[in-house]
């Protein structure tokens, strides 16, 4: 088999969710109709118009939340929590679990040939990082002074505080902690940005340059000031919709006809990509394969993103990069923000493209987790293709005239492949296709 023809299976992941932090959490929640949407806890909810969201509750950033480690493993990465902000701790727990689940160990692999790649959000610093240096430069009046800071409020900031922010520094805390020296690379692109990493891992591992990688995207929509910007850019959803009592598990209702917002969250996800024969050599068990991939980024001439336009595009080119039809397609998993104007975009792109092919969305169960909402959904999918049982879309209880899919209501077979589906405010979308093994 020549390099370009090499195939790329999965065979670990890992995640940190609203709905646990494994897989049989993941899927026992997704097929019992269990919501992680919950009343926030972690951010001052009464100054923000919605007060609900899914939190990754079962994660605190303590070493035990990283799962068994060997001991000089665990060490280190106890030593470096300190350099973590609550996203990148998600995203290198998520790799370590992915990594745990794969079975790779040194004796397996050259690290000069397995690389990572993360996406995640741009990750914003928290206020308490700075609070003690704007104390240094408040007036008598209680004013705050710029003119005073470089004197006397910086060097009342940790020195390392942005270490802990970068948006790099997932990729770099799990190549370091297992020893992995080859190709690494982080993608700030949002919501699009785990089917982008998936992407550009596979296109890694195709063309030889390395013969496995870590894969992962982390993301969150719940922070003092993340919140803040959420507040601002998109319509979030409340518990007013329901008059019935406000039930904030019941506020993510994707395509639903009384869809009235996005659901604040948090998560993280990952997974080990291998080449075929290298997985098969050492006796990997293969989850499933990787076959294709889209991107596409449509503005209108008003500067307006076209979602319509760049998901049909993605979905387009992952058929075309993937070699399969529409019919060998067996479901999709929608990005399903739950926004009326996003919603109904997709909802024709998806029908314009894949007709009636099932549709389910995981963001009904937990919220939007930013980048990291991509690979826990993809990962939902693979569960999915294990089980042999599709879940349906929660809420979804009166279809939206305008969103013309094909959505499940009732669990059903997931056929042998899926298509994940992804989209940022901004109109950049992304779509791998995976298949069964």
């Amino acid at each position: 088999m020549s390099v370009q023809n090499r195939r790329v299976v999965i065979t670990g992941m890992g995640l940190v969710s609203p709905l646990g932090n494994n897989t049989e959490s993941l899927w026992k929640s997704l097929t019992s109709g269990t919501s992680g949407v919950d009343v926030l806890q972690r951010v001052p909810a009464d100054h923000f118009p919605t007060d609900i969201g899914g939190e990754c509750s079962e994660f605190s950033g303590n070493i035990a939340d990283f799962g068994e480690q060997e001991k000089i493993l665990k060490r280190n990465i106890k030593k470096s929590l300190r350099l973590m902000c609550r996203e990148i701790q998600m995203g290198v727990a998520a790799a370590q679990f992915a990594f745990a689940d794969s079975g790779l160990t040194k004796e397996h692999y050259d690290p000069s040939r397995i690389g990572t790649m993360f996406g995640s959000d741009y990750i914003v610093s928290s206020p308490a990082e700075f609070a003690n240096g704007m104390r240094e430069c408040l007036t008598d009046e209680g004013d705050f002074d710029f003119d005073r800071w470089a004197e006397n409020g910086l060097p009342k900031v940790e020195p390392t505080w942005l270490l802990k922010y970068l948006p790099n520094m997932p990729a770099s805390h799990v190549a370091i902690l297992n020893d992995l020296q080859g190709p690494s690379n982080s993608l700030t692109i949002r919501e699009a940005s785990a089917n982008m990493a998936i992407a550009e891992a596979l296109t890694i591992i195709r063309r030889g340059s390395a013969d496995a990688m870590i894969v992962g995207a982390t993301g969150s929509r719940i922070h003092p000031l993340r919140t803040v910007h959420m507040v601002m850019q998109e319509v979030l959803a409340d518990r007013n919709f329901d008059a019935a009592g406000g039930d904030p598990t019941k506020a993510c209702r994707p395509f639903e006809a009384s869809r009235a917002g996005m659901v604040l969250g948090e998560g993280s996800g990952a997974l080990v990509l291998e080449d075929l024969e290298s997985a098969q050599k050492r006796g990997a068990t293969i989850v499933a394969e990787i076959t294709g991939y889209g991107s596409s980024l449509v503005m209108d001439g008003d500067g307006k993103p076209n979602y319509q336009t760049s998901i049909a595009n993605v979905i387009e080119g992952t058929l075309e990069t993937s070699g399969m039809n529409v019919a060998d397609i067996g479901h999709v998993h929608a990005h399903g923000l739950s926004s009326v104007g996003m919603d109904a975009q997709e909802a024709q792109a998806i029908r314009e493209k894949l007709g009636e092919t099932p549709v389910t969305a995981a963001k009904s169960y937990m919220g939007n987790l930013g980048a990291g909402s991509g690979m826990v959904e993809l990962i939902s999918s693979v569960l999915s293709l294990q089980n042999d049982q599709l879940f349906p879309i929660l809420n979804y209880d009166s279809p939206a005239e305008d969103c013309p899919i094909n959505g499940v209501r009732e669990a059903c077979s997931p056929g042998k492949s899926f298509v994940n589906l992804n989209v940022t405010l901004q109109g950049q979308a992304s779509a791998v296709s995976v298949a069964a093994v």
